[in-house]
């Protein structure tokens, strides 16, 4: 598939982003979508090919492989990467529909429409607590599916019709794990950029308020 609208939709996002979300875009960019396409993707393309059992009954090998990949480790990486870059069309979406009701109007209603401040600012908070919930949820989905961050050489097959426990051997686990941790490695580091930049904005809104009511007193 293409990745461009996921490029574009990064680049429009980047935009309208505080410094913090301008790394995450970064970290995204850079370190997930290049490293999916360019790398990633090859090694795990032909997994169902070069999976191999120690005997050949009719349908052992086929089921064995559902069995232990019930989803492949690319595809749900693929599905992780749109998934966490989605809401952020909230904040892309909310920008258009301000410079839409300007132009209705035809008078100036914000200081600029991506500021981030109002109703922007709630729905950019809620695009950063989606993100982080959507990495939370694909790391708990990876470690339940594999038993874990592991690819082992070896599994033991006894499903039906394999006539009994079978052998069977994973092409490339090494790389493949060195590929799994990576992954693992860049969703925690981008769940640390939304939590951190959550924080800041709340803390940097808060203090904003309370000047202003401060302000308001003592005039």
């Amino acid at each position: 598939m293409s990745w461009g609208f996921l490029r574009d939709l990064l680049s429009g996002v980047n935009k309208y982003s505080t410094g913090i979300g301008r790394i995450w875009v970064a970290v995204v960019f850079v370190f997930r979508l290049l490293v999916y396409v360019a790398a990633a993707e090859n090694i795990w393309k032909y997994e169902h090919d070069e999976f191999e059992c120690n005997i050949k009954q009719p349908g052992c090998e086929n089921v064995c492989f559902d069995h232990f990949f019930p989803v492949s480790h690319i595809r749900l990486w693929a599905l992780q990467l749109i998934m966490v870059s989605t809401p952020s069309l909230l904040v892309v979406f909310h920008v258009a529909y301000r410079e839409n009701r300007e132009k209705h109007h035809n008078q100036k209603l914000y200081k600029s429409p991506g500021e981030i401040d109002g109703g922007l600012l709630c729905t950019y908070l809620v695009s950063l607590i989606l993100k982080t919930g959507f990495e939370i949820v694909f790391l708990v989905l990876f470690y339940k599916l594999y038993n874990g961050f592991k690819v082992p050489h070896l599994v033991k097959c006894d499903v039906r019709p394999c006539p009994n426990t079978v052998d069977c051997y994973i092409s490339k686990p090494t790389e493949k794990m060195i590929f799994l941790y990576f992954l693992v490695a860049t969703s925690c580091l981008c769940i640390v950029l939304n939590l951190s930049e959550l924080s800041y904005l709340i803390f940097k809104y808060s203090i904003k308020c309370y000047l202003k009511r401060y302000i308001k007193r003592r005039q």
